[in-house]
């Protein structure tokens, strides 16, 4: 294989790969990008067996042919090089790569190493990109990080009609977004996609426009961003019924400025036990006083004037949980709705702004 290819071209791509390649594996292989170069095209390839990721750029190809080379290596080599075009040519086991006066060779492993990986059949349905980007943002943080609870390690993606759903958990709180879609989907697709594979996603998105065109098949779900295609495994497992989780009794709503909700938790915070990260809420006719207390440093409290003239109560969340959500919301008021002291809670911004996004918050024992 010999080829010439522009620098920031090549650069471009391989920036997509640098999380999907995994520096520590036992399989050598999957520490390399595969390079197929052919017409007036160079094809990249990389995978860790459970994330994939196709990609191309335009090169001239002098000889076609395939080969495999470091991941990471070959990034970090592209990416100090100078703009300019850079030379690839296969010389028996090693692979000559070079750039105005810099030339190196590089050390191969067999193409035929190279795993076999499934292929997209061309039927993804189109879902807006905008759209996809701002529900994977406002559910991925409430993932679990337990592997143990392997079902749970992604979100659920629901497509039904022309309604699009996204929701995610780890037992202690749930996020989940509904959107309209335009054209209704033939038939229900329904699938967790994992961790990983929602955070290379969003990656893919920052760049471009168009719609995603996402496909499920049997073992593997692909995402079709422009010119790359992202392979994931389907996550097995019984994703839970969390159409049960939400609550419909609570009665008591309180609005808040979503910033100054958000300064006021966290500096109160500053003082809470640094295991439980508990952070109380005292509300009362006309104000909501957040409080923090912790044997090692102390105890903080600051008062915020609302307009609520319902029964008094305290409640009482982690801190992180509740400022994550804060942090992914873009409206400049939220609503808090509460039943009692021992039920969920419900945060959601005031304006929808087409997203109907519900956070469902477990309390802890005050």
């Amino acid at each position: 294989m010999e080829l010439v290819v522009r620098k920031n071209d090549l650069l471009r791509e391989l920036q997509f790969f640098q999380g999907i390649v995994e520096r520590k594996n036992t399989i050598p292989i999957l520490a390399n990008v595969l390079m197929e170069a052919d017409g007036s095209e160079v094809r990249l390839l990389a995978t860790d067996l459970e994330v994939s990721l196709r990609s191309k750029c335009e090169a001239s190809v002098a000889h076609q042919g395939s080969l495999t080379l470091p991941a990471k290596k070959l990034f970090e080599i592209v990416k100090a090089l100078p703009d300019t075009e850079i030379r690839i040519e296969q010389d028996g086991a090693s692979v000559k790569l070079a750039a105005d006066r810099f030339d190196s060779k590089m050390s191969t492993l067999p193409r035929e190493d190279f795993p076999t990986l499934p292929e997209s059949q061309g039927t993804g349905v189109p879902i807006p990109r905008n759209a996809l980007r701002e529900m994977i943002a406002k559910t991925q943080f409430a993932i679990t990080g337990e592997d143990t609870r392997y079902y749970l390690n992604g979100a659920l993606i629901v497509l039904k009609g022309k309604q699009m759903t996204m929701v995610a958990t780890d037992g202690h709180r749930l996020a989940l977004v509904n959107v309209d879609r335009e054209s209704a989907a033939p038939a229900e697709r329904r699938a967790i996609i994992p961790k990983k594979t929602l955070g290379e996603l969003s990656r893919l998105l920052t760049e471009g426009d168009g719609d995603v065109y996402y496909e499920l098949g049997e073992n593997h779900q692909f995402f079709q961003v422009g010119e790359r295609l992202l392979i994931s495994r389907i996550n097995e497992g019984q994703f839970p019924a969390y159409e049960r989780v939400i609550p419909k009794g609570n009665d008591k709503r309180i609005e808040f400025e979503r910033d100054r909700l958000t300064s006021a938790v966290k500096r109160v915070a500053l003082l809470s036990n640094e295991r439980s990260r508990a952070v109380k809420f005292d509300v009362a006719p006309g104000k909501v006083e957040i409080s923090s207390n912790s044997p090692e440093f102390g105890e903080a409290r600051e008062q915020l004037t609302v307009d609520y003239s319902g029964p008094a109560l305290q409640i009482c969340f982690n801190e992180k949980y509740v400022t994550e959500f804060l942090n992914v919301v873009e409206t400049d008021a939220i609503e808090l709705e509460l039943k009692d002291e021992v039920s969920q809670a419900v945060l959601r911004p005031v304006s929808a702004n087409g997203y109907d996004y519900t956070y469902v918050i477990m309390p802890m024992r005050l």
